[in-house]
């Protein structure tokens, strides 16, 4: 009977833009959770570099990747040049973050809707 149930259910046009503009939400958080992992590894980049520049003598200068040229620097600037480059990857993870609570909050709205109308018919749990 519940299987009769569930092929019962119409798919209004509705609920297609609602199936749709989850699975583009879906994209989007995948899309930033990668960004989200890279800038956290960069930020452990960031870390072990702030480490070693504190390790390394005052008089020589330390050699600063711009772009794809190295420059060399006073000790003090390459250390100002890396924290930064944390306070700005800090403050994009902090973005990226709240873009995927928002867009997960809106998910979870979607799911609810669709799961409440189309019930086991329908999957929209990632593999």
């Amino acid at each position: 009977l519940q299987r009769e149930e569930e092929r019962g259910v119409e798919v209004t046009w509705e609920d297609q833009k609602h199936i749709n503009q989850f699975s583009k939400l879906n994209t989007r958080v995948e899309r930033l959770e990668e960004e989200y992992k890279k800038q956290k590894e960069e930020k452990e980049y960031l870390d072990d570099l702030a480490m070693e520049i504190e390790l390394a003598d005052e008089d020589e200068p330390i050699f600063y990747k711009v772009g794809d040229a190295f420059i060399q620097l006073p000790l003090e600037k390459a250390q100002t040049r890396v924290e930064k480059a944390k306070e700005s990857i800090d403050e994009h993870v902090e973005k990226l973050d709240s873009q995927i609570s928002a867009i997960q909050s809106e998910m979870d709205g979607l799911k609810k809707m669709l799961y409440g109308k189309f019930g086991q018919a329908i999957n929209l749990e990632k593999s």
